[in-house]
């Protein structure tokens, strides 16, 4: 890979793998689009490891409340709502893991394609509108239960296939639910750090017992600018969600369709 392609890449990779308009549809249209060779799995865990770093600093707080939340658990304690986060959290993850570990190998391999993210960046931005017009605004994160996690969990698995986007998917599930929107966002970004974490852990996995050779530096660089980039973007979003809704991230997503369609055609 040349200094240009990680950076760019790098900088996609932050900019949307938490705003709701596909962070893996765009890493698959761009070097499509400027004509590179796929990134490979070392600098996918390098920009995944960036956006982790990234949503754990700037909810540090709601982390270390997680982790108070275990302590609680493990003394039998499942009252606190730090305790009650936790296991939401938990049991929101695993349907994305059972989903990732069972279909992630037939996904590559048949979905990644730009007549699939076509269909997928367009037919979600029409949920994400209708799902931030319709959906109540009366729940906040403090309320969420055990079958609200499993199903924003398994909205989440939906986000496997290209042109989702794990947090359009997420955060309109929480808007069906009727949280408002910031506090569905917040429950998305604290979602995605399991997540994120296990797609991490396996990839680093699957790259170390490939044997392939490794670009240190520019993994590095990757890794930065993917988690400075991430950290502005969630900044951005948790600021000014609640006043500008989903609408324009669901026009973006049309638009950007339309754009490929236009292309292929």
């Amino acid at each position: 890979m040349t200094w240009l392609q990680v950076v760019v890449l790098a900088i996609v990779q932050g900019l949307t793998e938490f705003l709701p308009i596909s962070s893996s549809g765009h890493l698959v249209l761009v070097p499509s689009a400027a004509g590179w060779a796929d990134q490979g799995l070392a600098f996918d865990v390098a920009v995944h490891f960036g956006s982790l770093l990234a949503v754990c600093l700037f909810f540090r707080d709601d982390i270390f409340a997680l982790f108070r939340g275990a302590k609680y658990l493990m003394k039998a304690d499942y009252q606190t709502l730090e305790g009650r986060m936790a296991v939401a959290l938990g049991i929101g993850t695993v349907p994305a893991a059972v989903a990732g570990l069972a279909l992630a190998g037939w996904i590559e391999a048949n979905l990644r394609s730009p007549a699939v993210i076509v269909f997928t960046l367009s037919g979600y931005a029409i949920i994400m509108v209708l799902a931030d017009r319709f959906g109540r605004r009366d729940r906040i994160v403090a309320d969420v239960t055990l079958r609200d996690a499993l199903i924003i969990g398994c909205a989440q698995a939906l986000a496997l296939v290209p042109g989702t986007s794990r947090s359009g998917v997420t955060i309109s599930a929480g808007r069906m639910l009727g949280f408002d929107r910031q506090d569905a966002a917040r429950f998305s970004f604290l979602l995605s750090v399991p997540v994120i974490l296990l797609a991490t852990v396996y990839e680093l996995g699957s790259l170390l017992m490939s044997g392939e050779e490794v670009a240190w530096a520019q993994l590095s660089v990757a890794a930065l600018v993917a988690a400075v980039v991430a950290y502005v973007s969630i900044d951005f979003f948790m600021r000014f969600v609640s006043r500008i809704g989903l609408l324009p991230f669901a026009l973006y997503r049309i638009a950007l369709a339309a754009v490929i369609v236009y292309v292929i055609v």
